[in-house]
């Protein structure tokens, strides 16, 4: 995540944000080959409304939102601490008996990790440490020729460093993972990272740790395609910052009549990515010339991180702009932001680009 102090973001991001999120499900769906059968069931995952001062009435108003939505597939809601902390998160359940964790659903990078209960640089996050030892179904991934392995040669190791500057590293394990009662999945066998270190932001997160959904072998979504038990797609629904939460769907749902999509280049970049042309602010595009949106990567969609990033140009733009469109409504205050390095960075990615 780009950050995970709260600040107060661009006035508009959200919705940009948001926007480009729901391109890049379509983007998924539209981009990538479908390597499994098309009648593969979804799996269904919660993401969670957590506003500090949330009422019942807000509360009982995200579920009856989610209740009266279209395909039944998408009725589990989304966790979001988004006023506090800048992000979504899910439940996930690892091991016999199930170990419950808060994730952060990170489409911009690939390992899923929780902090592992001989983890002696790990913060207090929501739920209790991972316990391999009480769980029947766990076993280590042996050291082998495609992983880095530890001091022993015994086990499988990861490290991830983030563009805040925060790390995580572990070893690699295999357990049973599930999604939920409500999930058309059953339980699968999955590969994660038992954490023995993080700094920075992820050791004073709530959070427990990362759901990783980008592209990569170690991804929950490339393990659980390749076993052909979910089609290759996914899906995220954000309820916005007057219900909160929303769903998250594995697998293939039948998309709506008007749906409009656009390509991801997988080629291009590892990262979800689409060719943004232009922004509009109050029904105007901005005047940008838009190869100033051909980076390397392009734009990229990762829904761990926190702010939207725009090349300088198009950041001076949008924040005029939005100052405009608001001088006639004075209770909005001044549209403003963080100016920083044109060169965007992805927070929940191992890596930065530009």
């Amino acid at each position: 995540m780009a950050s995970r102090g709260w600040r107060r973001p661009l006035a508009s991001l959200p919705a940009l944000a948001l926007a480009l999120l729901l391109l890049a499900v379509a983007a998924a769906a539209a981009g990538s080959p479908d390597r499994t059968a098309p009648s593969r069931p979804p799996l269904v995952l919660p993401l969670t409304l957590s506003y500090p001062n949330a009422s019942r009435v807000a509360s009982s108003r995200s579920r009856r939102g989610l209740a009266e939505g279209g395909h039944p597939s998408a009725r589990m809601r989304l966790h979001d601490d988004l006023l506090t902390n800048g992000y979504y998160t899910t439940r996930l359940y690892i091991g016999t008996p199930p170990q419950e964790f808060a994730l952060i659903v990170d489409s911009g990078s690939t390992v899923t990790y929780v902090p592992c209960a001989s983890c002696e640089q790990c913060g207090n996050h929501q739920d209790p440490r991972f316990q391999p030892d009480l769980s029947s179904t766990y076993s280590p991934v042996k050291c082998n020729v495609d992983c880095n392995c530890d001091s022993d040669k015994s086990q499988c190791t990861y490290e991830r460093q983030y563009a805040e500057m925060s790390s995580s590293s572990g070893v690699l394990g295999e357990d049973i993972v599930s999604f939920g009662t409500e999930s058309e999945l059953k339980p699968q066998r999955a590969v994660f990272g038992c954490e023995n270190s993080e700094t920075g932001d992820l050791f004073s997160q709530h959070a427990d740790g990362i759901m990783g959904l980008g592209r990569g072998q170690l991804s929950i979504m490339d393990q659980l395609v390749d076993k052909g038990v979910i089609s290759d797609s996914f899906s995220m629904c954000y309820g916005g910052m007057d219900i909160g939460g929303g769903a998250m769907v594995l697998g293939a749902m039948p998309a709506p009549r008007d749906m409009v999509y656009t390509h991801s280049n997988a080629v291009r970049s590892p990262y979800y990515n689409i060719e943004l042309k232009e922004i509009h602010v109050a029904g105007k595009p901005l005047r940008v010339d838009p190869r100033i949106f051909d980076g390397k990567h392009g734009t990229v969609l990762d829904s761990g991180t926190t702010y939207a990033y725009l090349p300088e140009q198009a950041f001076v733009a949008f924040k005029d702009a939005g100052n405009v469109s608001q001088g006639s409504n004075p209770t909005q205050g001044d549209f403003h932001g963080h100016r920083g390095s044109s060169r965007p960075t992805t927070g929940r990615s191992p890596r930065q680009f530009g």
